[in-house]
């Protein structure tokens, strides 16, 4: 077994066309099984339809949101998770007042390659 070695990723936040903000934590070759980031919403935006070609779990850490998923919708709030299997349409409005800011573990780890646009872009 090999020794553990540190990798970096630099953990700026940045802005997506997702309409929402992006810190990535963890997001390298040295750890393809997962990645880890935290998203952040400001209120009153809904973020891009969009599915992954990777299964996400995201996790709310602070505010409150409708996240959708295939169709379906529901509320959440501090504290709750909800995985998304690959494939599957997605998209969370903040419904609070303040940032919607949540957990994103991928897997396997995101690659902007995963990401399918779905909505119009006209």
């Amino acid at each position: 077994m090999s020794k553990p070695a540190p990798f970096h990723t630099d953990g700026q936040e940045f802005w997506t066309d997702e309409r929402c903000f992006i810190t990535e934590l963890v997001n390298h070759d040295a750890c393809p099984e997962l990645s880890l980031a935290t998203g952040r919403v400001e209120a009153g935006v809904t973020t891009q339809l969009h599915a992954l070609g990777v299964e996400e779990v995201y996790t709310i850490k602070e505010g409150a949101g409708r996240l959708e998923v295939d169709g379906g919708a529901i509320q959440v709030g501090i504290g709750d998770s909800v995985r998304i299997a690959a494939g599957l349409a997605q998209r969370i409005t903040n419904t609070g007042d303040g940032d919607l800011i949540f957990y994103l573990v991928c897997r396997p780890r995101f690659e902007p390659k995963t990401y399918i646009n779905l909505e119009d872009e006209t």
